[in-house]
Order: structure tokens, then C-alpha cells, then sequence
């Protein structure tokens, strides 16, 4: 008997150790966007009853199968699924650590902070989109402006106008550290890399207006970006025609440390060729970033964001033809350059944070950053022009040439603009959230210091005359010289509180908060409330309606305190709106794909604003609180699966933004002279009447991996600032900006392919290659307006005339991106 039961044993003992041997084991992590464990995640092997779930910790393990291949699906309810494929020898043991992404279609079963996050003003918006969108400058600002209510109108600038506010009424944070970008740009040519670099972004949310306390003193918008938390080694790179970009990111074994570092290069030359003035464009940008992370111990972290970005511009113009005029006066601009224009623009960027979470549901958080930027803008440049009308008689011999010279002239313009900036601020965060409550504040210091050289100058020659002419002495068409240097500081602080309440047949959200601050330029005391009560109702339909309300001031930065003629405003106090909407979701299925619709109706009453003009990208102030305004109008976004399996969203915006400037007049016709009147009310340079968007994706049938996205613009034309130069009314706008992009990807390599062991490719986790056309329809859209002055035309009075600089035509491109 008891050798019977040795037998049996040892049978049972060689039994189970043959059976692990002809398994392997994948283990790993599962956590969300923002690094916090996944509890109850499914782990399958794809054809088979094998899976598991994953702990509170987020950790799971699963036996798999040896000496085959399988696809590992990874599901949760509220988060998209992934997948990827696998292939374990026998006893082989294998790390893999997934993020997995919300998805705003499961959004009714999702966690308290997602549900929370649909009652606010607050959009999340999928990274994933990020990797195939068509664009000539950064992706995120590119997806950024395909949503309601934001526009821009220029396809080389990483800047966008949100409901009627300007460049720099917007807010952008990246782990909750605020960004600034250079001051000194003037033209979207110069323009740089955004700081955003994509290839490390996690999650995006984007409001355009109404925000909550904790955001920061701005007038119009704000983005609120994190970036990964690696789990394991893993990179991308991407090459194109227009540059480059390259990413790595990994963890230590024990998970301790990480770290993320990207580089990216850009020229803008290939597309610069294509504008009306033709020269030699030698445009350089790059940037580094890192973020590197440590854990203390359990509940401590220390972690560093760093950046340098370095823009080099140079151009040697050398002429210029453009047609301009009406159908019955057709007219032709030409004009031959010297001499050339050089900038630099460098800035640096660190923060230091320490996060401690002492118990749970409890997050403080410590956070100390400095900004610096290095900007020289320096040009001399000559051009003599000729302006003539173009004979437009079809028949003529002479058709299409000029019959007439109507002005001739020489203009010398000239910069030696120098500006050193320096931020540095130091803030704590706090955050307890238990149950349905949540409960934010924090404190902040910044302090602020400029040192700026600015001398310009413009010299108009006419037939012989400069202009201005007064027969006496020789006066320069313009002059503006300064030398300025000031620092202050700012004291902020903000709590803000969010509860949810589970009624009978609704649930609603409400979320109030206080921010305060006192601006020491010249003794502000700010005090901003702002609340947000959204409901979701327990009817059939997934519905929620949400109103906000709330006071907004914008402290002037160095731009906005300086005047027309370089000199510092010591008066100058900050702007102020107040924001006031109302809207609402609606998710429901169609075609038995998810689809969500957004609408929002929105007022600002503005005050204390201080005028501005927009020329091309550089946004020049009046430097004094002298106008009041309003904005006003309303949003509309669809997205959804219009292709199964393949995200798309159409917007339309309407929007009206006036202001009314003190003391402004206009020259009018009363029937007999010409008097001044007041102006009254007029258009904003940012009211931008009427905008569509779509953005669309699509496959070729049974062929998934050959892909289409297209995106495309349409906007109402922008108010044309008057080039008198202490005249902002205007009445004249620029023709609609309307623009397609659309790009074509094929994916060689999926992330679930396993290739053979000779395959060279097959330690990549996906390959695919772009083609990209930029403005496919080769639509001549207007950037800004060069006004050419002369001293008289044919009857003997002084003429002006605006001729448009147009933007990029279509362009070609070929992009090849690889993940690992």
C-alpha cells in the first residue's frame, strides 16, 4: 500500500511539474492615464477560455500556453480595450505593463472622478488621434484647434483664438506646471516648436471657458496636459520633410524610477517656398525634454520636468510678386529686396515637484519652476516697389500687363530688438477626495523680471518723397526706441469644492470655488468665485446639462503693459470678464456605434480691456484699460463613429465679439465735409463670425491597415486692423479662411503581428508610413495685409493701398513613424 502511494505521488509530482513546463507567465500592471491602478480589468488570450482580472493594485498574472502565439486582450469597463500579441517559450516568465485610455462613450458606468469630469466645462480628448492627423505644426495645438469653438487662422502658427479672446488669453498647463512662450514673435515664419511635445502626452483636457478656481489668470481658455508615467522600456521615432522627432521612456526594475525624454527638429523651409516672397528661408527649430521621476518610499515621489527649445529664423528676400485689386482694377504689385532678417529665440523651462500622498484619498504636492527666454529680432531690409494696373481687356494684345504705373517707392524698415525674460515660481497643490466629495486648493508665488531693448524704425521713399513729407526736413515713417527693465511679483491662492448627489432621478454635480490673488505691479487685489452645477437625469436617453458661471481677471504681462511707442504703462491694471454658459451632452448610438453630441451657448461681459491689434502673429497693445466689450455665441460638436472603429467629430461655432473704445473717432461724410464722429462699437480682431470643422477618418474595406484622415477648416473672415497706428475701429475684413488637409497611413506593422525571428523589423511594435497633401485645394488664404504708401497718384492726392500676404500653398509630404 504505501509503495502504491510513493508511485502515485510521484507520478502526480512529474505530472504538474511537465504541465508548468509547458506553460509561461505574463505578469504586470494595469494602470489609467493618470498612474493610478485599474482594479478588475480583464486579461484574455483571444480564442480561448484562458484570463484573469486584475488586483486592487492593478497587478495580474496569467499562464499562457507555450510555443504559440496569441493576442492578449485587455478590457474594463469605462476604458477603451488593447491589445497586444505574445509568444512565450515553456517556464519563460514576461514583464508587461499596459495604460489603458478612458473612453467617454462608457462614461455612465465609470468612476466618480470621470463622471465628475462630464458635469464640468472640461473636454478629455483622445491622444490616440494625435498619430495620424495631417498637420505642418504641432499635434496637439492641431487637434486642440479642430474643437468648437477655437480657431485659427493660420496653418504655420501652433497658436489659436478661443471664443473671441487672443493668443495670449490662453492657459496651458503641463503637470501643473504653467507654460509661457516667447514674446518677440511677430510672424508665424519665426514661429517655433510649441512646448507640447506629443510623443510624451498621456491625457489632454481642454475648456473653452468657465473653468474652475484652480485654473490659473486667464480670460479665454485653458489646457490642462500630463505626460506619461512609464511602466516599461519603449520610444518612437517619426521622420518627415518637415523635420524629425524621437522619444524614449522606461522604468527601473523596480518600478522606482522613470523617465521620458524626447527631441524633436523641425524646418518650416519646404513650405516657406511657397509663399509670394521669394528669397532664401533657413528656418531651425528644436527642443529637448525630459521628466524623470523618483519614489522615496510608498508614498513620497520627487519628480523633474525640463526643457530647452532653441528657434533659429533667417531670411534673404529677394522679391516679390503679388496680384491684388478688383475684377474692373486689377492691380500688381512688385517689389525687389536687400538685405536680410536673423532671430533667435532660446528658452529654458524647470520644475521640481514633490508629491506626498500621507493617506488615502489625500495628494499634496510641491512645486517650484523657472522660465527663461533669450529673444533677438534684428533685421535691415530694403525694398523698392512698383505698383501698376494690369490691363483686364480680354481681347487686348496687352492683356495681363501693366498699362499704368500708379505708385513707385522705395521702404527701408530696421530692428535691433532685444528682450531677456525670467519666471520663477513656487506653489503647493492639495487634494482630498472621499466618497462623492473633492476638495482642491493651493497657493502660489510668482515673481516676474524683463529686461527689454527695442529700437525700430521705418523709412517710406515715394518718387522722390519720404513720407511722411512736410517739404522741410527728413522724418522717419516711424520710430519706436526704448529701454526698459521692470519686475514685480504676484501672490495667488484658490480652494474649490465638488460634491455629487445621487438623487432619485437624477444626479447632479456641483463644483464652487474662490481664487484671490494681489498683483504688485501696482497693488491689485484680485477676487474671482466660480461655480459649475451640472445634472445628469435618470432618463432613458444619457443626458447631462451643465451651467457655469464665474469672474475672470488677466494681469498684463510685460506685452500688454507696453505702449504703442515702447514706453511702460505704471497704471495699467488687469483685464476682466465675466463668463457665463450653459450646455449640455447627449450620448446615444446610431448605425450600433456610439456617437456624442455637445452644444454650449456662452456670454462674456469684458472690461478693462486693453486694445490690440493682430498683425499676422504678433499681437501689439495699446498698453491702456480703455475699451469695454462683450462676447457672444454658441457651440456644436458631433463625434462619434462614423466609420466603425474609426473616431471622427464635425464642429460649428457662431460667435460675435465687440468692444467700444473711449475717446476713439472716426472721419465721416456728413454730405458736405468730412468730420470726426465717435466710433461707437466695433468688431474685435477676433470675431470670426461663423467656423465649421471636420475632422474625418476612414479605411479602404477589408484592408483596415490602409488609412484616411481628413481635416478641414472653414472660417468667416477676420476684421482687418487699420494701419493708422492709434486707430483700432475698423470696418474692412479679410477674405474666409478656408483650408483641407488630408493625409494617408498604412500600417506595415501592427502592434498584434509577430513577424519571424530573421525579420529585422520585428523588434518594432508598429510601422506605418504617411502621405500627407497641405492645402489640397491650393486656396490663396490671406495672413495679414502689407499697406504700401505713396505721395500721390495720378490726380495729386497721397494714396494707400493694402495688398494681402498670403499664406502656404499645397505642399507634399511623406512621413515614416515606428514605435518600440
Amino acid at each position: 500500500m504505501i509503495t502504491r502511494l510513493l508511485l502515485f505521488s510521484l507520478i502526480l509530482v512529474v505530472s504538474a511539474t511537465l504541465y508548468g513546463q509547458d506553460k509561461g507567465v505574463l505578469e504586470g500592471s494595469i494602470l489609467d492615464s493618470i498612474g493610478d491602478p485599474v482594479e478588475f480589468a480583464s486579461v484574455a488570450l483571444q480564442g480561448t477560455q484562458l484570463g484573469t482580472t486584475t488586483e486592487p493594485d492593478g497587478s495580474y498574472r496569467l499562464e499562457v500556453p507555450a510555443g504559440r502565439s496569441y493576442t492578449v486582450i485587455i478590457s474594463c469597463v469605462g476604458y477603451r480595450t488593447k491589445q497586444f500579441a505574445v509568444r512565450l517559450e515553456a517556464g519563460e516568465s514576461r514583464q508587461q505593463n499596459l495604460t489603458l485610455l478612458r473612453d467617454v462613450r462608457s462614461i455612465r458606468e465609470v468612476s466618480v472622478s470621470a463622471r465628475q469630469e462630464r458635469g464640468s466645462t472640461f473636454q478629455r480628448i483622445d491622444v490616440e488621434d494625435l498619430n495620424y492627423m495631417p498637420t505642418a505644426t504641432g499635434r496637439v495645438e492641431t487637434i486642440i484647434k479642430s474643437q468648437a469653438g477655437v480657431s485659427s487662422s493660420n496653418e504655420l502658427s501652433s497658436q489659436y483664438s478661443v471664443r473671441g479672446g487672443n493668443f495670449d488669453e490662453n492657459l496651458v498647463y503641463v503637470n501643473d506646471v504653467e507654460i509661457y512662450r516667447p514674446f518677440l514673435v511677430r510672424s508665424a515664419q519665426q514661429e517655433g516648436l510649441s512646448f507640447v511635445n506629443s510623443d510624451l502626452v498621456s491625457s489632454i483636457k481642454f475648456s473653452a471657458g468657465g473653468y474652475d478656481a484652480r485654473y490659473g489668470d486667464r480670460m479665454s481658455s485653458a489646457l490642462d496636459i500630463s505626460y506619461k508615467r512609464p511602466q516599461e522600456f519603449a520610444g518612437s521615432a517619426s521622420i518627415s520633410l518637415l523635420g524629425a522627432s524621437a522619444h524614449v521612456e522606461g522604468a527601473s526594475k523596480t518600478k522606482r524610477f522613470t523617465y521620458l525624454a524626447g527631441y524633436r527638429y523641425k524646418t518650416t523651409q519646404y513650405l516657406l517656398n511657397t509663399l509670394e516672397t521669394s528669397g532664401d528661408y533657413k528656418p531651425q527649430f528644436s527642443d529637448l525634454q525630459t521628466q524623470l521621476s523618483y519614489q522615496l518610499t510608498r508614498k513620497m515621489e520627487l519628480s523633474f520636468l525640463g526643457n530647452y527649445s532653441s528657434s533659429k529664423y533667417q531670411f534673404i528676400p529677394q522679391s516679390r510678386n503679388t496680384q491684388f485689386g478688383t475684377k474692373d482694377i486689377p492691380l500688381n504689385l512688385r517689389i525687389y529686396y536687400d538685405g536680410q532678417e536673423v532671430d533667435r529665440f532660446d528658452t529654458y523651462m524647470g520644475a521640481l515637484s514633490f508629491h506626498w500622498r500621507p493617506v488615502s484619498g489625500l495628494s499634496l504636492k510641491l512645486i517650484g519652476s523657472a522660465f527663461r527666454t533669450s529673444e533677438e529680432e534684428t533685421f535691415d531690409i530694403v525694398g523698392q516697389y512698383w505698383i501698376n494696373e494690369l490691363d483686364n481687356t480680354i481681347d487686348s494684345e496687352s492683356y495681363g500687363d501693366s498699362i499704368l504705373n500708379i505708385g513707385v517707392g522705395t521702404e527701408q524698415v530696421h530692428a535691433r530688438n532685444y528682450l531677456d525674460a525670467y519666471v520663477i515660481s513656487a506653489s503647493h497643490l492639495g487634494s482630498f477626495r472621499s466618497d462623492n466629495r473633492h476638495l482642491q486648493w493651493g497657493l502660489s508665488y510668482q515673481f516676474q523680471e524683463f529686461f527689454d531693448r527695442i529700437s525700430e524704425w521705418e523709412l517710406i521713399d515715394s518718387t522722390g518723397y519720404v513720407i511722411p513729407y512736410n517739404g522741410e526736413e527728413l522724418e522717419l515713417t516711424k520710430s519706436v526706441k526704448s529701454d526698459n527693465r521692470l519686475s514685480y511679483d504676484q501672490f495667488t491662492a484658490f480652494v474649490q469644492h465638488t460634491r455629487e448627489i445621487n438623487g432619485k432621478n437624477a444626479d447632479y454635480f456641483f463644483t464652487a470655488g474662490i481664487r484671490g490673488g494681489i498683483w504688485n505691479f501696482n497693488q491689485t487685489t484680485m477676487f474671482s468665485p466660480r461655480a459649475t452645477i451640472s445634472t445628469q437625469p435618470g432618463w432613458k436617453h444619457d443626458m447631462t446639462f451643465h451651467i457655469s458661471a464665474g469672474y475672470y481677471y488677466q494681469p498684463p504681462f510685460y506685452k500688454e503693459m507696453r505702449m504703442p511707442d515702447g514706453e511702460i504703462n505704471k497704471q495699467i491694471e488687469p483685464q476682466r470678464s465675466i463668463h457665463l454658459l450653459l450646455g449640455g451632452d447627449y450620448i446615444f448610438n446610431l448605425w450600433d456605434r456610439p456617437f456624442k453630441l455637445t452644444g454650449e451657448v456662452y456670454h462674456k461681459w469684458l472690461s478693462n480691456l486693453i486694445p490690440y491689434k493682430i498683425e499676422n502673429v504678433r499681437v501689439s497693445y495699446a498698453g491702456e484699460n480703455i475699451s469695454e466689450g462683450y462676447a457672444r455665441g454658441i457651440d456644436f460638436k458631433l463625434n462619434g463613429e462614423f466609420v466603425p472603429g474609426a473616431e471622427s467629430w464635425f464642429t460649428l461655432s457662431f460667435l460675435q465679439t465687440r468692444e467700444d473704445l473711449a475717446g476713439d473717432d472716426i472721419q465721416v461724410w456728413n454730405g458736405t465735409e468730412y468730420v470726426r464722429e465717435e466710433a461707437g462699437e466695433f468688431p474685435r480682431p477676433t470675431d470670426q463670425l461663423f467656423t465649421v470643422g471636420v475632422y474625418f477618418q476612414d479605411y479602404f474595406p477589408n484592408h483596415p491597415g490602409y488609412k484616411v484622415h481628413l481635416n478641414a477648416f472653414y472660417g468667416s473672415g477676420l476684421p482687418l486692423s487699420s494701419p493708422v497706428e492709434d486707430q483700432y475701429y475698423t470696418q474692412l475684413r479679410m477674405r474666409p479662411y478656408r483650408r483641407v488637409d488630408i493625409g494617408f497611413s498604412k500600417v506595415i506593422k501592427r502592434e498584434t503581428d509577430i513577424w519571424g525571428e530573421r525579420n529585422p523589423l520585428r523588434f518594432f511594435e508598429s510601422i506605418w508610413i504617411s502621405a500627407e497633401i497641405f492645402n489640397l485645394l491650393d486656396i490663396n488664404n490671406e495672413a495679414s495685409y502689407l499697406w504700401i504708401r505713396t505721395i500721390s497718384d495720378q490726380e495729386g492726392v497721397p494714396g494707400m493701398f493694402g495688398i494681402p500676404n498670403y499664406l502656404t500653398g499645397r505642399r507634399f509630404n511623406i512621413k515614416l513613424s515606428i514605435s518600440f
